[in-house]
């Protein structure tokens, strides 16, 4: 299920400003659609009203954002410095030494250059070193082709801000000529690429952008998906490698294998697995300097409780009010991080046709996952070694002196009842967004 791509198109001399459907919709395999890049653009976007309006191909400063559209378009730099990164960066802990693993379907032809190109505008230095791989095949990219499309701005936003989070560490993309969507499809080529990267010993951070209803994945066949990943996240915890999953782009609702939303609250998978830290979705308010000024839950940020998994073991310390929502599951997300398209970032790409290239406006909780993972990569290098499975440190209670504790929002949406943000961990935002350079410091002194 490939997040939502929203709002505030920058594609050359363009600018498409979208709003988000009120109405959350996925596109069935069977309904991958054809068209001009416009109305390609227009699918994968899931919009409605386009406005257009001239601009430029450099990035738009934030603050011509909010005097022509109302809302930020944030820099990596106005980024790092609202979530307290900056500091770690100017001391030298960017990364170095560590490879981010960023698993995408189809991946982006021109992934390479735009990553430059984006660079560039921000004034960020090339990554040490970016590699592509295929093991399992490619498939000719078509610009025409929704879901194509989709992942290749998938694939932009993972690469790019990782990197922009943590610009001195390699990263490694691994593409599957499969497309993943909903249920089994997409999944056990995922996991071969997941198993390929720890047999090679690519790196000890993963990042995992997509996911697919939980529900869709009680099947036979879907049971040995849950089974053959889960095998995978204890090696991996055994091997000290980090694992980020984004929650999800339909809050409390998601739909099953035919688009259909689940009348009931759901959440995805792997996010919902108790082996992998989950990263849900806030709307970030921030100066155009990058202070930090409050956040709220993003109203379409995944989360909830798991109908597969039991409650692990770190979360038992939930005080009570928490226990009664969770009745003995895993409850997600665990962390969370700026999602909302109405506070947007940008990513660079030009595998459309021109002139529709250049800088897009980007939301979602995908923004969450690859950026998690730089500053994972960040931590690794102040601590000296991978820092491995996350969660149960993050659930020790005075580990939340290192987040944003998120206390207003909720994520209903479709119809579908909801999970409210709260003081504390709450099943919409889990511990908060990051404090980076207070986490980073914890976690290294809570080494196990």
């Amino acid at each position: 299920m490939k997040p939502s791509i929203v709002v505030r198109v920058l594609m050359g001399s363009l600018v498409i400003v979208s709003t988000l459907c009120s109405q959350a919709q996925v596109a069935h395999p069977a309904q991958t659609t054809k068209g001009t890049a416009p109305d390609v653009i227009s699918r994968v976007t899931k919009v409605k009203g386009l406005k257009f309006a001239m601009a430029s191909q450099q990035a738009p400063p934030d603050g011509f954002c909010r005097i022509n559209f109302g809302t930020p378009c944030y820099s990596p730099q106005q980024i790092q410095k609202a979530y307290d990164l900056t500091s770690t960066l100017a001391a030298g802990y960017t990364g170095s030494g560590q490879t981010i693993i960023i698993i995408d379907s189809f991946g982006s032809p021109t992934i390479a250059q735009d990553l430059q190109a984006f660079d560039a505008a921000y004034g960020l230095p090339d990554p040490p070193s970016f590699t592509v791989l295929s093991p399992l095949g490619t498939v000719p990219f078509d610009p025409t082709n929704s879901d194509q499309v989709g992942w290749g701005f998938e694939t932009s936003l993972d690469v790019e801000w990782a990197h922009a989070m943590a610009p001195g560490a390699n990263i490694v993309l691994l593409t599957s000529p499969v497309s993943e969507t909903e249920g089994v499809q997409g999944m056990p080529e995922f996991l071969a690429l997941e198993k390929y990267a720890l047999d090679h010993k690519l790196g000890k951070i993963i990042s995992q952008s997509w996911a697919a209803t939980e529900n869709t994945l009680f099947t036979p066949a879907g049971q040995q998906v849950f089974a053959d990943f889960e095998a995978f996240y204890q090696r991996a915890m055994h091997e000290n490698v980090t694992v980020f999953a984004s929650s999800g782009d339909f809050g409390s609702s998601n739909p099953d294998v035919n688009g259909n939303i689940y009348p009931f609250p759901t959440v995805g998978y792997p996010a919902s697995s108790p082996r992998v830290t989950a990263v849900g979705g806030t709307s970030l308010y921030a100066d155009t300097a990058g202070n930090y000024l409050y956040e709220i839950a993003w109203f379409a940020g995944g989360g909830g409780v798991s109908q597969q998994f039991a409650e692990p073991s770190y979360q038992f310390s939930l005080p009570s009010s928490v226990q009664q929502i969770l009745g003995q599951h895993r409850g997600l997300p665990d962390v969370a991080y700026n999602a909302d398209g109405n506070t947007t970032i940008l990513v660079y790409t030009s595998f459309l046709p021109a002139p529709n290239q250049g800088f897009f406006g980007i939301g979602g909780t995908s923004e969450g996952s690859p950026q998690w993972a730089g500053i994972i990569a960040d931590a690794n290098q102040f601590a000296g070694h991978p820092l491995g499975f996350l969660n149960p440190r993050l659930y020790r209670s005075h580990q939340s002196r290192a987040f944003h504790d998120i206390v207003y929002g909720a994520n209903a949406l479709n119809g579908v009842s909801g999970y409210v943000a709260v003081g504390g961990w709450d099943a919409t935002t889990g511990w908060g967004t990051p404090d980076a350079g207070r986490l980073i410091r914890m976690l290294a002194e809570t080494d196990e």
